[in-house]
């Protein structure tokens, strides 16, 4: 069991819902930050695990939670989970919006709290900072350009990170999930429940939300030597992102 502090960002449903249970269950004093505040307030009622309110993609908003957090004290680790995907169409008439959104959520919203907490997980001495990214990162496919365009970039990111911050001996983790079913994220994407459930249509077991956390916790609660630079998670029946056993 653990006493360190994290700031888990997207938490107020799916994977990040389920990584705040996961650290909470090991320990961790666990920020818990999405823009839902009545998601936020039956999570704490939950776990226990304190809340604030923030848009990841404004940077004023970022810096006014980081500037709540670190007045209680430093941080450990901080959990860059906030992400989605929107739309599914090809490059020839994909909407410049959608890809701006996926950007800003991905990529510089990840940037932005990054940014905020930094100079806490340095002085910290073993500081951590986990990217959950995608396996849409590694390997384009038909219809996500956009989504795979802005996980490339997180990922681009993350790996530059790595790099500049071995000196300050701050850990950095990506973790990169394939299928994984959860309450939302299909359905945030294409905006219609029947489309959204045909993506798992015949897959006997794609990946829980849980599934991802427990290996989210795993990374963190390692001894702070130990860096699990990039994990890729898939279910079996995702060989690959375009092979998928339906049955």
């Amino acid at each position: 069991m653990t006493n360190k502090r994290v700031v888990v960002t997207g938490a107020s449903s799916g994977i990040g819902a389920a990584a705040v249970r996961a650290l909470r269950k090991t320990g961790w004093d666990v920020i818990a930050v999405a823009r839902r505040e009545d998601r936020l307030k039956d999570l704490a009622e939950e776990t226990g695990a304190r809340t604030i309110a923030c848009d990841v993609t404004d940077r004023s908003s970022v810096e006014s939670m980081a500037r709540q957090v670190l007045a209680d004290g430093g941080v450990d680790a901080i959990v860059n989970n906030a992400g989605g995907a929107f739309g599914m169409d090809p490059v020839a008439t994909g909407d410049p919006e959608d890809w701006v959104r996926m950007y800003n959520v991905n990529v510089l919203g990840a940037l932005n709290v990054t940014q905020a907490f930094l100079p806490a997980l340095r002085e910290n001495g073993e500081g951590s900072i986990l990217m959950l990214t995608s396996t849409a990162a590694l390997a384009a496919y038909e219809g996500g350009a956009g989504y795979c365009a802005a996980k490339a970039g997180e990922e681009a990111m993350t790996q530059a990170l790595r790099l500049e911050e071995a000196e300050h001996n701050v850990r950095v983790i990506e973790i990169l999930p394939g299928m994984v079913k959860t309450e939302e994220f299909s359905l945030n994407r294409l905006g219609d429940a029947a489309a959204a459930e045909k993506i798992y249509a015949g897959v006997e077991k794609p990946l829980t939300a849980e599934d991802v956390a427990d290996v989210m916790a795993y990374a963190l609660n390692a001894p702070h030597h130990v860096n699990l630079d990039q994990v890729v998670i898939r279910p079996v029946a995702q060989a690959a992102q375009h092979k998928v056993i339906r049955r």
